[in-house]
């Protein structure tokens, strides 16, 4: 499969990139600083890209099997402001390049803890990731307004963290998953694998679903 990755180089984008390599499809990363991903394997293009360009960012995704937005606007100042203006522009160049995928990292924000309830309205939710957690249930709105573009986005858990890959997780729709102990959590790795899966047999066409232990 040939694969486009926007944000290959962050957190998740990484974990991401790591497991489709893993997996021998071909994937271009479509980044914003090349330099990152100096020794690349065979399959692995580098692309420089900039989101806030549609018009680039439209011509850069023609051809693709899929892509796979692991966007985030951290690295800027005004971190929602920058995240709605990327997303925006990715949804629309997905459509206008006719992709036939578009996979987007998404955030346990939107998540509903009880009937009506999501994370993101609880007073506990953490007001350093309150701005990125906005973006992505902007986005999930956004997605859920396309009438032709055959999207899916994976929320993690409340906790996402470096660890294992396991291959033994669970997943949801709209809900927080929780383990027996109270916790609600996934590794970098699990959720990568759980994406990944998603890719290769598709199963949430148009639809959000989300990874826990």
């Amino acid at each position: 499969m040939k694969i486009a990755l926007i944000g290959a180089t962050g957190f998740i984008g990484s974990a991401l990139l790591k497991e489709i390599l893993s997996r021998h499809h071909q994937v271009t990363a479509l980044v914003s600083r090349p330099e990152r991903l100096a020794a690349n394997p065979p399959q692995l293009s580098v692309v420089a890209t900039d989101v806030q360009n549609p018009v680039q960012l439209t011509r850069q995704l023609a051809g693709f099997d899929a892509v796979i937005s692991a966007f985030s606007g951290h690295a800027n100042g005004d971190v929602l402001a920058y995240y709605r203006s990327g997303i925006r522009h990715i949804i629309d160049a997905s459509k206008a390049a006719a992709v036939p995928r578009l996979l987007v990292v998404g955030g346990a924000g939107s998540l509903e803890i009880a009937p009506g309830l999501q994370l993101l309205d609880t007073p506990e939710f953490p007001a350093a990731y309150r701005a990125s957690a906005e973006g992505a249930r902007e986005a999930l709105q956004m997605l859920r307004e396309e009438k032709t573009l055959n999207w899916t986005m994976l929320s993690p858990s409340a906790m996402i963290a470096p660890g294992e890959r396991t291959s033994q997780f669970r997943l949801g729709t709209d809900q927080l998953l929780v383990s027996a102990n109270g916790k609600s959590h996934i590794s970098v790795e699990d959720y990568a694998v759980a994406m990944i899966d998603e890719l290769e047999q598709p199963s949430h066409s148009r639809q959000r679903f989300t990874v826990g232990y």
